[in-house]
């Protein structure tokens, strides 16, 4: 077995990364040891592990200051268009590596480390992920964030800086425990707090109107502290910046009980106000409608937008005089992004700045507002639909309900005299949803406030205009758009599986960093004898190096030379983990029916995280650690089958199991997964993909030829037939018996014999009420997995689809996406600066 180069030996090789000059060498040694004598401890004998990376973490952050700062001058000498993209998730994982990647530091990082007797990797392992995300819309907005900065584009990431990320999973007895993700434990080296820079956000309070306006008085003030983190673009000098809002209480919060003696309360009941930026809500595709929930979500949009208008006003670096006063230009230098509806409140938010306090004409100020704002759909899952109640809004934002009740009232009129008589057309548009509980919609507002919607792939932007959104793509058709996701290719190759990175570079050069698109070059090179080896290598050492990291995190000795088959994403039902156990017990069954038979070994990982309140997933991760416990144990199955859950999987592991995967499981039910970003890296990476026809499944497809992935199951249009029909679970039920047996041994507790009746209500949900129809996909999907194996046993052949799915994975870059983004909704074109070479002279 082909042993993994130890970082010494690559280090020897020539690296995509550029080789490292002795110059650069000796200054990232110079800075470490000033960074650990100075700034952290006096005595380099008693250093911890945590000194040397906090000391590695500050040098190289000294590379990144001079350039962020002339990168701001810049954009304020030339005044672009600014993009401002609000999130209320910011998956970002590391940034000590990917820093070093895109500065192209890491070769004289890593050199200068080996010279002090200290082991990089080591020191990247101690960093905390930023988990500032549930999963894939949260990783979206950390790649946007690369690929603006790597455009040049002027482009600021807005959020909240949780104290508390996305929880740490812990696997107890086979169930899901979570624990608090301390991530700012031990300080956080990449951000700068910005004090001079805080700013009052308002809530409760009273609406009082005048003769000279409106008024929203008797507010509660909280205020919003700005931490500022780099986001350096690839090797072009340009470092854009990502502002997460801390809330703070000010210093006479509650005092007024003071007088009344309670002054001890007074101050301890500022945690109520700093409670806003506390924690991450932990639901991926869910709406929770709690009301701290509704207080992020107007905080981060009332600070942000009185820093975009500050910064709109003022267009001279560092000051504050205001050379704008008028708005008329806003749009024309204001682009924003509402990532999901979560930032829906910018819209009655700006609309309430220009109206009530810049005292623009209504009519002027809904112009300027639908020009600015735009809209980025991401599910189509009815219970993932924010729908607020209006009793909550009335006592937390009674000002932006005015304003909403304001904006719904015009967009019916409007409706009602092109539809005339059509009162179920306007029921459907309304913004406020009667009912036992009045609610407003959040879509529904983002949709009539902005001037451009999309979906994130193909199939996805076209269910939002047929089904989601069909009144109002009819009412304006032109507002809808198409933008498949991307990921960026920095992070999810150079930085994660640098040995296939090399070995493009070796074939077609390293343009395709930046132009994702030239990995077409390898297209003739698909039947290279060469080619073929080297890529099998390095997935082999890719394997070798994972299987040592499962043997030493979870103590499970796999073989890695069995198909590591790998299905890791948030647990779901749409998702269906479910198929893939049924699968998994399927191939259980026919080794112990016939263990004489030639079967082709597997290594089956599913990881990812149950919202803490989401009880069919947690019964899912139980499920697939019970089956893994009967059948790794099984002598009869030997090492041919082993069922892995991946604890705590978060984007660090991401980069660790991404490379070494052969097999991507990508089995959302068509028609329920808005794109997937997974999908794109493990295409990217060399898995091949077993899947459905959904999301960006069916352009990945489209790209490599649907005969290079693993295509089964039901289409949309199928799914819909069924629901028509009546979805009978129990009609497959009785007619396979494979399916028959295995739901069968689940339901009866052969899997978990000291609790047999553990998983009667998964079953019982499986059989009655199962909304994503995993029955329906099993007999395909147990076909097609079976094609798998069949190729898999000529790995020669399987190696080929790797580098033709490689070649045809350029679309999915987020470079892609976001010059789309900037071309289609935002008005900004990336500069064509060309970056200067990496061989002059830092300033």
């Amino acid at each position: 077995m082909a042993k993994p180069l130890t970082d010494g030996e690559r280090r020897k090789q020539i690296s995509v990364r550029g080789l490292a000059g002795l110059g650069d060498v000796a200054e990232v040694r110079k800075s470490f040891n000033r960074h650990l004598h100075f700034t952290l401890v006096k005595d380099r004998n008693v250093a911890t592990r945590r000194d040397y990376y906090l000391a590695l973490a500050h040098t190289v952050r000294d590379h990144l200051v001079g350039r962020w700062i002339r990168t701001q001058q810049r954009y304020y000498e030339r005044d672009p268009k600014r993009i401002y993209y609000l999130s209320l998730e910011f998956y970002m994982g590391r940034t000590l590596q990917n820093t070093m990647v895109n500065l192209g530091l890491q070769n004289a990082c890593d050199e200068a480390i080996y010279q002090l007797g200290l082991d990089l990797e080591e020191l990247e392992e101690i960093e905390e992920d930023a988990g500032l995300g549930n999963g894939g819309l949260g990783r979206l907005a950390a790649c946007f964030l690369d690929s603006m900065a790597t455009l040049g584009l002027a482009a600021y990431g807005y959020g909240i800086r949780y104290e508390f990320g996305i929880f740490n999973q812990k696997i107890v007895n086979g169930w899901q425990v979570e624990e608090a993700d301390d991530w700012l434990r031990y300080g956080n080296p990449w951000e700068k707090a910005r004090p001079e820079y805080m700013l009052p956000v308002h809530f409760y309070g009273r609406v009082e109107h005048s003769p000279e306006g409106v008024r929203w008085l008797d507010t509660q003030v909280v205020l919003a502290m700005p931490y500022d983190t780099p986001v350096p673009g690839y090797k072009n000098d340009t470092v854009n910046t990502m502002r997460l809002w801390s809330a703070k209480a000010p210093n006479d919060f509650k005092l007024h009980d003071f007088n009344v003696g309670g002054y001890i309360e007074a101050v301890l009941d500022r945690n109520l106000a700093e409670n806003i930026s506390r924690v991450l809500y932990p639901n991926d595709n869910f709406f929770e409608g709690k009301e701290l929930r509704l207080k992020q979500e107007y905080f981060v949009v009332a600070a942000t937008l009185q820093d975009i208008i500050r910064r709109f006003k003022s267009s001279k670096f560092g000051c504050r005089d205001p050379v704008r006063t008028s708005f008329e230009t806003f749009p024309d230098k204001v682009a924003i992004q509402l990532n999901d509806t979560h930032p829906a409140l910018a819209i009655p938010e700006l609309m309430r700045i220009l109206v009530d306090v810049e005292k623009v004409d209504w009519d002027k100020a809904w112009e300027i507002t639908k020009k600015t704002c735009a809209y980025t759909n991401h599910t189509v899952l009815p219970e993932a639909l924010e729908r607020w109640p209006v009793s909550m809004f009335e006592k937390l934002l009674p000002r932006h309900l005015d304003i909403i009740y304001a904006i719904n009232q015009r967009h019916l009129d409007h409706v009602a005299a092109l539809f005339p008589g059509d009162v179920d057309r306007l029921r459907r548009m309304s913004v406020i949803e009667e009912g036992d509980c009045k609610r407003i919609n959040m879509a529904h507002l983002c949709v009539i406030g902005s001037h451009a919607v999309n979906g994130v792939a193909r199939i996805h932007s076209e269910i939002v205009r047929q089904s989601v959104f069909k009144d109002f793509y009819e009412l304006e058709p032109e507002k809808f758009q198409n933008k498949t996701n991307g990921i960026t290719p920095r992070r999810w190759l150079l930085l994660c599986n640098p040995g296939l990175a090399e070995t493009i570079v070796e074939r077609i050069g390293e343009g395709f960093l930046t132009d994702l698109s030239q990995l077409k070059k390898l297209l003739p090179l698909v039947g290279d004898e060469a080619l073929i080896r080297d890529v099998a290598q390095v997935k082999q050492e890719n394997k070798v190096k994972f299987s040592a990291f499962l043997e030493k995190q979870y103590g499970v000795k796999v073989n890695p030379s069995s198909m590591f088959d790998v299905h890791v994403k948030r647990i779901h039902e749409y998702k269906r983990q479910l198929l893939n156990c049924l699968h998994v017990v399927t191939l259980y069954n026919r080794i112990k029916k016939d263990p004489a038979q030639a079967f082709v070994p597997r290594t089956v990982m599913i990881g990812g995280k149950a919202a803490p309140g989401y009880h069919m997933a947690k019964k899912i991760i139980k499920l697939v650690t019970s089956i893994g416990d009967i059948v790794n144990h099984d002598p009869i199955v030997g090492d041919r089958l082993k069922v892995i859950f991946l604890e705590n999987y978060r984007v660090s592991l991401a980069e660790k199991v991404i490379p070494a995967a052969d097999l991507s499981q990508q089995i959302s039910t068509a028609g329920t997964e808005a794109s997937g970003t997974g999908n794109m890296k493990f295409m990217l990476n060399g898995a091949l993909t077993i899947g459905t026809m959904d999301g960006a499944n069916v352009e990945m497809a489209e790209e490599a030829g649907a005969e290079n992935l693993f295509i089964f199951g039901l289409r949309v249009e199928d799914v819909e037939a069924l629901d028509q029909k009546g979805y009978n679970a129990h009609e497959y039920y009785d007619r396979l018996p494979e399916l028959r047996q295995a739901v069968d041994q689940i339901n009866s507790g052969f899997f978990s014999p000291r609790e047999p009746d553990c998983f009667k209500d998964v079953v019982d949900m499986l059989l009655n009420h199962d909304r994503f129809k995993v029955f329906a996909d099993y007999e395909a999907y147990v076909a097609c997995q079976a094609r798998v194996d069949q190729l898999y046993r000529n790995p020669k052949e399987w190696t080929k689809k790797v580098i033709r799915n490689i070649a045809c994975s350029g679309k999915f870059s987020s470079d892609r996406t976001i010059t789309e983004y900037a071309r289609d909704i935002w008005g900004a074109e990336p500069p064509a600066l060309q970056a200067p070479p990496p061989s002059l002279p830092r300033d």
